[in-house]
């Protein structure tokens, strides 16, 4: 082993290789750090989906397509009288969309519609950016399916972000659930289109008056270009604000590929013409509204709000327009008779604004009411002239006097108390102490000033008198006018003999319902409005029974009928024949209140019964000489003639009641005796058999068959006892 030499120096100590460098270890905690915290992003990302995924499970998919709808209104025979209830709403299948729509939307809304599954992730980063970029939002990442999941859970629509995960994750499990087809179908029919307006059709036939499937390119356009704000940009309001929208959709268009320019520019230049169809149609009208009060009686409050029924009234829509056009027709006509001083409709309207509702109208105004004999059905109704200036219903409302229509009743309350369309009645004055329950001065005039002594009841009924009516009424008893009053459908009227002559309160509604039961054989068959109601799956859900109870004999009804068809042919209604040409078998009453403030006409026939008043909303003379027969008659007469052209007539006679002939005397209702004969008081006609007095004259001496025997009278003083005061 060779020696070093003392001078030679030792060799230097290599250090130790240290086992990593420092920068591999700051880069390898980099690394480190990268990876835990994209598991910790990863794991917090599943987590959140899996959170809200399962809150989006909570959301029930069958909603989706439960739309609030406007609920259909119809008549009889199923024609549309308009929409209530819901929302302004006519869902339509995306098969009667317009191409050009779907196209507008998808380009407006979600270009890559059908490249994501419910949440564009490139959409979310391209918002992401361009809002990073300008410091605020000014870019949305919706997808058209996130926006349907809004629309349609009430609870979403807020901007918190909550809010945003679960309509993300809701919006995936759309997808999963959902045809592409099916959302957009959805989405057009659900989204808010302006004021009072859902759905692409409800859209299309208010700013253009057409179906949906009808709307040409610049048209969908535009209504595609409003959706993200459409009360600032509705065409109605913000016509140019529309336009620019529309040519935005249009330019999106031709950047997505699916127009041409050519065709971009074509729609852009192309005529827009707007319909001025009122958003909510037909929601006026007094049949309307006397709709929407049952329905808010028949109907839970969820059956109310989510709407799409069908209600088919007993309505016929022909019959409504005819008895409103007669009203106005014939109303304009009273306003240029000489002596009318109120104002004029015409003259009201110059200086209506259009919206102000008048709680009284100082113009002339009518009411009327038709119902169907056979089932208390009505098929028209007006409640005034016009429902935009005053909402309130005077044919189901109004609280008038009756004036002379309450003959009728009175008279067959006093036939089924004895007396007979024969028996003589005394037309004279009334005198103190004559009338119970009367004030002693109590002393009606006829509305002539005159009297004509002793004459029929018949004549009583068809002249109007009214001194004959009190006395009649007076010997049926206070009692039984008013039981039959109330059971005939009128409100229990106060308790005074001046019941006799009008003084009840009552509309047309009660009046024409009570007057129908003279043709229904003494029946009263309960007026209806609302027939069926069927729900969007075609259930009956309510149908409206025929409900009846009979207020006096078919007896009673007989004889009336007989009576009160001469009031058509000879008495206050005369005209209705010789002027009017109405020439229909029926009978019917004129009514007329003190100073001419109410007139009044109701009749029948066998199948339907009207009633129709004229008057002013605060009671006062509507025009000299103004009587039931003059003013309200004639627009019974149009409407009756409509209703017997479209075949509202008897065609098979009614069975008639057997009949016995018998020979009675004028001043006691009873059988006559020669006597009878002798005082020239006896007389021939034909009575129903349960009608037909049990006794003879006993006032009249003469030969006759044995007395069968007396029946004691009801009251103190009987019907031998007045008559002998009235000769007296």
């Amino acid at each position: 082993m060779k020696k070093k030499s003392p001078g030679e120096s030792k060799p230097k100590p290599r250090p130790a290789k240290p086992s990593l460098s420092r920068w591999q270890s700051i880069k390898r905690l980099v690394v480190l750090t990268l990876m835990g915290g994209s598991l910790l992003c990863t794991l917090t990302v599943a987590l959140v989906i899996g959170v809200y995924s399962h809150l989006a499970k909570d959301y029930d998919l069958t909603k989706l397509g439960q739309m609030p709808e406007r609920t259909i209104v119809m008549d009889f025979k199923g024609e549309v009288l308009g929409r209530m209830h819901g929302e302004n709403r006519i869902i339509v299948p995306l098969s009667e969309v317009s191409p050009f729509f779907v196209k507008a939307l998808l380009a407006r809304e979600d270009s890559r519609f059908y490249d994501h599954s419910g949440v564009d992730l490139k959409g979310v980063a391209r918002a992401a950016l361009r809002n990073i970029k300008d410091m605020r939002v000014v870019q949305g990442a919706s997808t058209l399916t996130m926006q349907l999941a809004r629309n349609s859970y009430p609870d979403l629509d807020d901007r918190s972000l909550h809010r945003k995960l679960v309509e993300m994750m809701l919006a995936r499990r759309i997808e999963k659930a959902c045809t592409k087809e099916q959302i957009i179908e959805h989405y057009v029919n659900r989204i808010f289109y302006g004021p009072g307006i859902y759905g692409v059709q409800r859209a299309s036939q208010v700013y253009f008056g057409k179906h949906a499937s009808q709307l040409n390119l610049s048209e969908a356009a535009m209504i595609a270009g409003i959706i993200r704000s459409p009360v600032r940009f509705s065409p109605f309001r913000n016509y140019e604000g529309a336009l620019k929208e529309r040519d935005t959709v249009l330019k999106r268009m031709v950047e997505t590929k699916v127009i041409t320019p050519e065709e971009e520019l074509a729609a852009r230049y192309a005529d827009i013409a707007l319909h001025a169809q009122p958003a909510f149609q037909s929601q006026g009208g007094y049949a309307l509204d006397a709709v929407r009060r049952d329905l808010d009686i028949i109907l839970e409050q969820q059956e109310i709000e989510d709407g799409g029924l069908q209600v088919f009234t007993t309505l016929n829509k022909t019959l409504q327009d005819a008895a409103e056009q007669s009203v106005e027709k014939r109303l304009s006509a009273v306003e240029k008779l000489r002596g009318y001083k109120h104002e004029k409709k015409a003259d009201f309207d110059k200086t209506w604004d259009g919206t102000q509702e008048i709680s009284s109208t100082s113009y002339l105004q009518a009411a009327l009411m038709m119902l169907d004999n056979q089932t208390g059905g009505i098929l028209a109704l007006v409640g005034g002239r016009d429902y935009r200036q005053s909402k309130y219903n005077r044919a189901t409302q109004g609280e008038r006097q009756i004036g002379s229509t309450v003959k009728p009743f009175v008279y067959a309350a006093g036939v089924a108390s004895g007396f007979l369309p024969g028996t003589y009645l005394n037309d004279a004055p009334i005198q103190p102490g004559e009338i119970d329950e009367a004030d002693p001065g109590w002393s009606p005039q006829n509305s002539d000033g005159k009297f004509m002594g002793l004459s029929t009841v018949t004549e009583g009924l068809v002249r109007s008198r009214n001194t004959m009516t009190v006395r009649l009424g007076n010997f049926a008893g206070l009692n039984r006018v008013i039981d039959l009053l109330t059971n005939a459908g009128f409100s229990k009227p106060q308790r005074t003999p001046q019941i006799f002559i009008g003084n009840l309160a009552g509309n047309p509604r009660q009046l024409t319902s009570a007057m129908s039961i003279f043709p229904n054989q003494g029946l009263r068959r309960r007026p209806f409005l609302i027939d069926r109601i069927i729900d969007k799956a075609g259930n009956i859900i309510y149908q409206t029974p025929v409900l009846e109870s009979e207020v006096i004999t078919p007896s009673v009804a007989h004889l009336m009928r007989q009576i009160l068809g001469q009031v058509l042919d000879r008495g206050t209604a005369a005209s209705l024949r010789s002027e009017y040409g109405f020439k229909e078998p029926g009978g019917g009453k004129t009514g007329t209140t003190n100073d001419y403030k109410d007139a009044w006409f109701a009749g029948y026939t066998d199948r339907v019964t009207c009633g129709v008043w004229v008057g002013l909303d605060k009671p006062q003379t509507i025009v000299d000489e103004g009587y039931g027969g003059k003013l309200s008659l004639p627009i019974w007469a149009d409407v009756m003639k409509k209703a017997v052209a479209l075949g509202y007539k008897t065609e098979v006679p009614k069975v008639q009641i057997p009949l016995s002939r018998v020979t009675l005397c004028r001043v006691s209702s009873q059988l006559a005796t020669d006597g009878c004969g002798h005082a020239g008081t006896a007389y021939e006609d034909a009575l129903p058999y349960d009608l037909v007095p049990q006794n003879f004259c006993i006032e009249h001496q003469g030969i006759a068959a044995p007395r069968p025997r007396t029946q004691q009278p009801s009251r103190s003083r009987g019907i031998f006892d007045r008559i002998r005061g009235w000769f007296r």
